[in-house]
């Protein structure tokens, strides 16, 4: 079976931050996607060879909802980058760009349990999409704490990202790793029973599953980014235990 290629329009950037873009794409007609999902984000020429050029080729989180009417691609941009960055630096509204194989391995999990999102610099664009569903609706979720960590301090998001009481809702940034594992592990100590959702760097996550681990959270209550095949690299013999979508 052909693989769905949808091939949409840039119609915005945003500058979030010096070094962090946001690329919001036309939606195509068809295309769905839930909280927490990913997409191959490709630019063109990635498919006009014997096979297609990978350095043109991204797997990228959706930092949008669908009800806000674009697919919103966020990523950080620095001096010295990839061909595939040094492209994105210069291109221009209206750009064609394809996207494909979009799926979700973190939606919000709504099981009456609080959530934690522990994250690294952008990849905090993963989990917009949960905090602005549960914002909008937070049935069947007690509270949410967003733990954000960026040595940068140049923090994106500060919009959806900002306590508020009244929902329950909590966002804290860190600018260290230092800081950020004692802010988890007191969160752990606190509350042994939440749903942790992970997101950075391959090092980031199992730095993370091993803290809560060893405070005795069970493997069924983290979330990762990850599709099935993968599991078992983070969570070794315990990735059966992971539920996936």
């Amino acid at each position: 079976m052909q693989r769905r290629i949808d091939w949409a329009k840039i119609n915005k950037i945003v500058e979030e931050t010096p070094e962090v873009k946001t690329f919001l794409i036309d939606v195509p007609e068809d295309f769905t996607w839930e909280e927490g999902a990913h997409t191959h984000f490709a630019l063109k020429g990635f498919n006009e060879g014997e096979g297609p050029n990978r350095e043109l080729i991204r797997h990228m989180s959706i930092s949008t909802l669908p009800n806000e009417g674009a697919i919103g691609i966020t990523t950080r941009i620095k001096e010295l980058c990839s061909e595939f960055k040094s492209i994105l630096k210069t291109i221009e509204i209206g750009t064609e760009v394809a996207l494909f194989k979009t799926h979700s391995n973190m939606p919000l999990k709504e099981e009456g349990k609080n959530i934690y999102f522990l994250t690294a610099g952008v990849g905090i664009a993963t989990v917009r999409p949960l905090a602005l569903k549960y914002l909008q609706n937070d049935t069947n979720v007690p509270s949410i704490h967003s733990l954000n960590v960026d040595s940068s301090a140049q923090y994106v998001f500060t919009d959806v990202f900002t306590t508020n009481e009244e929902k329950n809702f909590t966002a804290q940034y860190v600018n260290s790793r230092d800081a950020f594992y004692a802010e988890v592990t007191r969160l752990v100590q606190a509350d042994k029973d939440g749903i942790y959702y992970i997101v950075g760097s391959n090092d980031f996550l199992k730095e993370n599953i091993a803290l809560l681990r060893e405070h005795g959270v069970e493997t069924s209550q983290m979330m990762i980014d990850k599709r099935a095949s993968f599991l078992e690299e983070f969570f070794g013999a315990e990735a059966a235990n992971v539920e996936v979508k």
